[in-house]
């Protein structure tokens, strides 16, 4: 990043070098029809690498169906539609064809989560978090939430929705080792504090949350629990998880584009009707207007495959993990939450302190096709995020493709075979592709054309 005292210097946040090299597309090319194919080209490389050649262990992703894919770029993308489902309710007339899309979208939401009410207009999860911040707390409420080190996210902090909304944010204590909320030390902190939200959520998350121990903790003074299940939605959804809404939380909040395997997308589900009026009126129209409807209807497509293959797809994600996660423990990579079976979710999280930190890991393994990332683990500080000691993987998108706990084995070779250094890394890289590219269809979704 520039410096942004220097004068002559334009202050950039992005990497320069990387700006610089697009401009200079842009400049040299005698045509702007040109530099649009260069945009083509860079999508389809990234479709035959990314999505051909590599070993995609990214926890936040997941592979889409051929019919999510193309309701994603159908017509009914460029049409607008604000306002509530129903002819009185929509600023424009004209969409009747849009309301029977929404409309199925938010009842197979509510079927997939069992719940009273579901949102589908949210755009990002995030969005979700600021939904609730806006709706259930007031600036200068108190809140608690899970710190970054131990698993916390920034969309329950002061650099996300929570602190932008003014709340006073209190740390919820972990335990570093087990990873588990420290319930004597949050109750005393809790009741000196009197948070009126307790969020739960965390991008690094390998176990449940003892949800209804902490609503009763917080019920004296009305305090609520709020669940952001952005990782776990789909886990969630699938009977693989806890289930929050039945355990004391009163609104969850969630990705699509994670473990739920839809559009990138936020959703919003509850149960309480007194929540709807002030959740409605914060997504409409305070959030959302134009909410990109062909995003809406390849979330209702995924939700209906959801219904259809998602308790047998989540059972396979999380029989991979710990399978994945033992085999790596076995080959002497030290994995958290050994003491409790590694994880109940989609994620392994790996120290690699021994290696160096967890970017250069990360990046010496994408050398090879295998996609990783860093992660904050408990003994980072804060300012330790860009080289932090752990690496957070995931196997979301390499179940849907079908394989197994055969394949995790063989994965977890590669990995050690790259940060022992025991074969070059272009020979891993072969093997990689080898491996990947076994495993052309994916899997879990209806049949299309």
């Amino acid at each position: 990043m520039s410096n942004p005292n220097n004068a002559n210097e334009q202050f950039e946040v992005h990497d320069r070098n990387v700006l610089a090299t697009a401009r200079d597309i842009i400049d040299s090319s005698p045509s702007l029809r040109l530099v649009q194919q260069e945009v083509v080209n860079a999508v389809k490389r990234n479709a035959i690498w990314r999505g051909e050649e590599c070993l995609n262990l990214l926890a936040p992703e997941a592979p889409t169906s051929p019919v999510v894919r193309s309701l994603l770029s159908s017509e009914i993308g460029t049409r607008a539609a604000e306002g509530h489902i129903g002819a009185v309710q929509r600023w424009f007339v004209g969409t009747r064809y849009i309301d029977e899309v929404e409309s199925l979208c938010v009842e197979l939401l509510k079927k997939v989560f069992n719940t009273n009410y579901a949102d589908h207009r949210l755009i990002a999860s995030m969005l979700g978090n600021l939904t609730v911040y806006t709706a259930l707390t007031k600036p200068g409420d108190t809140i608690m939430s899970i710190p970054q080190p131990t698993g916390g996210h920034s969309a329950n902090r002061v650099n996300g929705p929570a602190g932008i909304r003014g709340l006073n944010i209190v740390d919820i204590p972990l335990d570093p080792v087990s990873l588990e909320v420290d319930l004597d030390q949050f109750k005393n902190i809790a009741q000196r504090e009197k948070p009126s939200l307790v969020a739960l959520g965390a991008s690094m998350t390998l176990f449940p949350f003892p949800i209804k121990q902490i609503s009763d903790i917080i019920a004296p003074w009305g305090g609520k629990v709020f669940f952001d299940g952005a990782h776990q939605l789909g886990l969630i959804g699938g009977g693989q998880f806890q289930d929050p809404l039945r355990e004391g939380a009163v609104v969850m909040t969630g990705s699509a584009g994670k473990t739920f395997s839809g559009p990138q997308s936020g959703i919003i589900v509850w149960n309480d009707p007194e929540l709807t009026a002030p959740i409605a009126d914060t997504i409409f129209p305070t959030i959302a207007a134009t909410h990109q409807v062909n995003r809406v209807a390849a979330l209702a497509a995924a939700a209906a495959e959801f219904l259809a293959f998602g308790k047998e797809y989540m059972a396979g994600i999380v029989s991979n993990a710990q399978s994945l996660a033992q085999a790596l423990h076995d080959r002497g990579i030290t994995v958290l939450g050994e003491d409790r079976g590694f994880t109940r979710t989609h994620q392994v999280i790996l120290d690699v302190s021994k290696y160096g930190n967890g970017l250069d890991v990360a990046r010496t393994l994408e050398q090879a096709n295998i996609i990783t990332n860093k992660n904050l683990i408990p003994g980072d500080q804060p300012e330790d995020w860009d080289r932090p000691s752990g690496l957070r993987i995931g196997t979301t998108e390499v179940t849907r493709f079908g394989m197994g706990s055969e394949e995790m084995s063989v994965i977890a070779d590669l990995i050690v075979d790259v940060l022992e250094q025991r074969k070059p890394v272009d020979a891993v890289k072969k093997q990689v592709t080898e491996l990947r590219k076994a495993f052309p269809n994916l899997q879990y979704c209806f049949e299309s054309d």
